[in-house]
C-alpha cells in the first residue's frame, strides 16, 4: 500500500493491466484512497497480522493464479538494484562525496541493500544506519520490526554498520517538530528517520566529529491527515 504499490496502480490505469493489491485493512484513508483512483482492487486483510499478512495473502493469490505476475519487492532483486544504480549515485552526487551517515528506515529494506551496497563500494568510510520500529505493534506505517515480522528475502543484515530502534512517539514529536519549526510537512517513516538521524548527530558532536548525515525520507504528510494524532492536536487548541 505504499510508495510501491501507489507506483504500480499508477502504472497499471497508464498501461492498462489489472493490479490486484493485499493491504491491511487498518491502513489509512489516503493510500486507500489514492490506490482506488488508479482503479487497483484491493484486499484487505486482519490489521493484526500487519504487512505479513498481506504479504501472506499476496503469496496465496499467486499460487491460486499462475497467471498472476507477483512483483514481491520483498523478494525482487530489482528492488535494492535500483537504489543501487540510481539512489546511491545521487546522494553521493549531491554531498559532493562527503556523506558521513546514511539513516535509512527497514520496510522491504530496499534502499538500505541498495545504498548500502553503493556507499560500501564507493565511500568505503561512510556508516549505515538502518532503524526499525522498537516493537511488534507500532505505528511506522510500512516499517518491519525484524525480529517478529516475515524477513524480506533481500535483506542482508550485514549491510548496515548498525542497526538501532525508534519509538513510534519519537517519530510523531520529530513530525510536529518539522512541519512548526522547519516547515517541512512529511510522514512518519520520514519523520522516524529525522529522529534517528538527529541522534546520531548528537552522537557525532559530543564526540566532537564532523558529519555529514543523510536520512532518506520516503513519504509525506498528505497521506497521514486521517491519522489519530492530528484529532489530538486539534484538541489542543480549540
Amino acid at each position: 500500500s505504499g510508495n510501491t504499490g501507489i507506483a504500480y496502480a499508477m502504472l497499471s490505469a497508464a498501461m492498462g493491466f489489472k493490479l490486484v493489491l493485499c493491504l491491511p485493512k487498518n491502513a489509512n484513508a489516503e493510500r486507500k484512497r489514492t490506490l482506488l483512483a488508479y482503479g487497483a482492487e484491493l484486499i484487505l486483510t486482519d490489521p493484526n497480522d500487519g504487512s505479513d499478512g498481506a504479504i501472506k495473502e499476496a503469496r496465496r493469490l499467486a499460487q491460486k493464479h499462475p497467471d498472476y505476475y507477483y512483483a514481491d519487492q520483498y523478494s525482487n532483486e530489482s528492488n535494492w538494484r535500483a537504489h543501487f544504480e540510481t539512489t546511491g549515485p545521487e546522494l553521493v552526487q549531491q554531498t559532493q562525496g562527503a556523506i558521513t551517515h546514511f539513516v535509512v528506515g527497514l520496510g522491504t529494506s530496499g534502499t538500505c541493500m541498495g545504498v548500502g551496497r553503493y556507499l560500501r563500494s564507493h565511500i568505503p568510510d561512510a556508516t549505515i544506519v538502518s532503524f526499525e520500529p522498537d516493537s511488534p505493534f507500532h505505528g511506522l506505517e510500512g516499517m518491519k520490526h525484524m525480529a517478529t515480522a516475515i524477513v524480506p528475502q533481500i535483506y542482508d543484515a550485514n549491510i548496515a554498520h548498525m542497526n538501532v530502534s525508534c519509538e513510534t512517539e519519537s517519530a510523531y514529536r520529530t513530525l510536529f517538530q518539522l512541519g512548526k519549526q522547519e516547515g517541512l510537512f512529511v510522514g512518519i517513516s520520514s519523520a522516524a528517520a529525522t529522529h534517528v538521524a538527529l541522534e546520531v548527530g548528537k552522537q557525532q558532536a559530543a564526540l566532537g566529529k564532523p558529519a555529514t548525515i543523510v536520512a532518506l525520507c520516503p513519504d509525506g504528510g498528505n497521506r497521514y491527515l486521517s491519522e489519530h494524532f492530528w484529532s489530538e492536536e486539534l484538541e489542543t487548541i480549540e
